[in-house]
């Protein structure tokens, strides 16, 4: 099977690879709008959606025969799984009146190009590990659409645009609560990117010693944090980067327009900010494009500093697959590197929808403030700070 699939032209692998990818992130996206009306409903002591059921009739029949199985049926109903199917199906055949003062073309074209950023970043994203066979030599190879050594800066660089759709959804709405959820966005944006970048300086100036051949991949800084035994080089970057995760953290925050940086939206003041003017699927196609960057975000995160698909510090994805003996199986050994992997970012959408219920949203001068006079001076003390602790190590 692998020597048959390995075996296809490359563009049709990649176009396999690619759709797969787009299938498994579009819904995980979809169903994080439930995930957070359960998590919401669960932090407020409420029981949140609770009695959605399929029909018997028409494409959701087989669901409607799910919910009728006894225990399992009122089970999934009471967690709002079938509450799923509701809303897309509501946003997909709801009527999408465009409002006549708007600019047509942008005001449609914007929602579009929200979600291209989200779902291109995920081609240099590894998910998992496996080892192959390369000249008789058994070597890990990462699971990812495009192995490139500019993996974080392709990363950066793609989905900083997304902020183009908020900015071009404000102004064509024609709307001053919609342009002025535009212009915070791209404010906020440029505050909190700084931030990030900085951020992430001293991990890659640990990766990339001197004498090597410099790389900003994302699979070459999980394999750093992949080695055995206790001492203090098997350790997850989270250990020796403490100020630069929370950097990161806090601006990941900011760059996905989350609670407590909702700013483009603010509904307190902004009705609705920059997609006042939405409704139906191109409502619904923002926000699906802000659980992928939230969701790219998060596997980012743990790819940098909490040890990628590696279960454990100290215990990484090969030991671990050579305890359970799929080490020499690379289809098992890779699902079970994206199923610790995925278990890492699930956990990090739940902190992401924790956080957006338990603190009160920001003023915007408090946004611009905690960006521009804390974070940004705090980065470049902790860049400072670990550029000479390297250079003093390498002497």
């Amino acid at each position: 099977m692998f020597d048959f699939y390995f075996n296809l032209p490359l563009i049709v692998r990649l176009i396999v690879q690619a759709g797969a990818v787009i299938l498994v992130l579009f819904p995980i996206a979809a169903a994080c709008s439930m995930a957070e009306r359960k998590i919401s409903a669960w932090i407020q002591g409420r029981p949140g959606p609770n009695r959605t059921l399929a029909p018997l009739a028409g494409f959701l029949a087989p669901l409607g025969l799910v919910g009728r199985i006894p225990f399992i049926g009122p089970f999934l109903q009471q967690m709002g799984i079938f509450q799923l199917a509701a809303d897309g199906g509501k946003f997909t055949f709801k009527e999408d009146p465009v409002p006549g003062h708007v600019n047509k073309f942008y005001f449609v074209l914007a929602p579009i190009i929200a979600m291209i950023p989200a779902l291109t970043t995920v081609v240099v994203v590894p998910l998992g590990a496996y080892f192959a066979v390369v000249d008789g030599v058994s070597v890990l190879k990462p699971i990812v659409l495009a192995d490139v050594d500019i993996g974080l800066l392709a990363v950066f660089a793609i989905s900083s645009l997304g902020v183009y759709s908020v900015i071009l959804a404000g102004w064509a709405s024609n709307s001053k609560y919609a342009f002025l959820g535009g212009v915070r966005a791209s404010a906020q944006l440029i505050s909190y990117e700084l931030s990030m970048t900085l951020s992430v300086l001293p991990v890659f100036l640990w990766i990339n010693a001197p004498g090597g051949h410099g790389t900003l991949s994302l699979f070459d800084a999980v394999q750093l944090q992949s080695g055995t035994g206790f001492h203090w080089d098997s350790l997850w970057f989270i250990f020796y980067f403490p100020v630069s995760a929370f950097i990161f953290l806090v601006a990941l925050f900011a760059e996905t327009n989350r609670a407590p940086f909702d700013m483009p939206e603010s509904e307190s003041e902004l009705v609705a900010g920059f997609h006042t003017e939405y409704g139906a699927f191109k409502w619904s196609l923002f926000f699906l494009a802000e659980y992928s960057h939230m969701i790219i975000g998060s596997a980012v995160a743990i790819l940098l500093f909490f040890g990628g698909w590696n279960p454990l510090p100290w215990i990484p994805l090969t030991t671990l697959a050579q305890w359970i003996h799929v080490a020499d199986k690379p289809l098992l050994m890779g699902l079970v590197g994206i199923a610790i992997f995925m278990g890492k970012v699930f956990f990090s959408i739940f902190f992401f929808m924790w956080v957006r219920w338990t603190l009160p949203r920001f003023r915007y001068d408090q946004v611009m403030h905690l960006g521009w006079k804390k974070l940004l001076p705090l980065s470049i003390a902790n860049l400072i700070f670990y550029t000479l602790g390297i250079a003093l190590l390498q002497k």
